[in-house]
């Protein structure tokens, strides 16, 4: 048997080399993880497209159902994933980040839960991640944060307290009632400007305009998918707009944190 093209950076995992890789671009570090679902019939399907070179697209890792790791492209190297999009003003998101495919049917397939094996499976593998990469908890993000347009992915049902509470990401709870709208599509003002510039702060890209146009409602309704998923309309009610607030003050106390030593 051949042996791989790479060894695989976590421990367990098992590779099967994608050809659809590239050299990240000078002067990147990794400083971003991006998790995506699948949005496919089957994992073994997914796999076979992510390595087949028509499909030009890739990924670090595919995570099964039960646990199983799959590893594609080497941490070292720039997978295909995340496509055209930015996170915090930057564009060429797969020159600086890692990228996970976890098994998942999505929205196409009816938004099936994460079994426990896979999440507690995807919790060690961020964790390797975070461990040989200086990747910040604000920027471990959802493939619809860096790309609201186009991806929706990991999708509503997806564990995002269950990872902050392992030390993977930020997690601020939603409080009072969902659907008490303040601002929405069509509104005008400084206080859509307002929410425009912290939708900014976050890391989306978002026109600062004060006209709650279209791209403004994607982005809350992406950022929603994220934080506030009992409810996802595009529309910034109080929850939404106080889980934004409260994302923003975790993210500043983390920024001004003193760095631990080892």
């Amino acid at each position: 048997m051949a042996e791989p093209a790479f060894c695989a950076d976590h421990a367990g995992a098992t590779v099967r080399p994608s050809p659809n890789i590239g050299v990240r671009a000078d002067g990147t570090t990794i400083d971003l993880l991006v998790l995506h679902y699948t949005e496919m019939e089957s994992g073994k399907g997914a796999e076979d497209w992510l390595c087949n070179p028509e499909s030009q697209v890739s990924c670090h890792y595919v995570l099964h159902e039960d646990g199983a790791v799959v590893q594609l492209v080497a941490e070292r190297d720039r997978a295909w994933h995340a496509g055209k999009g930015s996170w915090q003003g930057r564009e060429d998101v797969n020159s600086r980040s890692v990228g996970i495919e976890i098994v998942n049917g999505g929205h196409r397939y009816g938004l099936p839960p994460y079994p426990d094996a896979q999440i507690e499976a995807l919790i060690a593998l961020c964790r390797g991640i975070l461990a040989r990469h200086a990747i910040a908890p604000w920027n471990i993000v959802a493939h619809s944060d860096i790309a609201p347009e186009r991806k929706r992915d990991p999708g509503e049902h997806f564990p995002w307290a269950r990872l902050a509470a392992s030390g993977i990401g930020l997690w601020a709870e939603a409080s009072g009632p969902a659907g008490t709208q303040v601002l929405r599509e069509g509104d005008t003002g400084p206080g859509v400007a307002a929410l425009q510039e912290k939708l900014v702060q976050y890391g989306m890209e978002c026109p600062i305009s004060g006209v709650f146009d279209r791209r403004t409602s994607i982005c809350v309704e992406a950022f929603q998918r994220r934080f506030r998923q009992v409810l996802v309309d595009g529309a910034a009610d109080r929850s939404t707009l106080q889980v934004l607030d409260d994302i923003l003050a975790l993210t500043a106390k983390a920024r001004n944190a003193p760095t631990r030593v080892p």
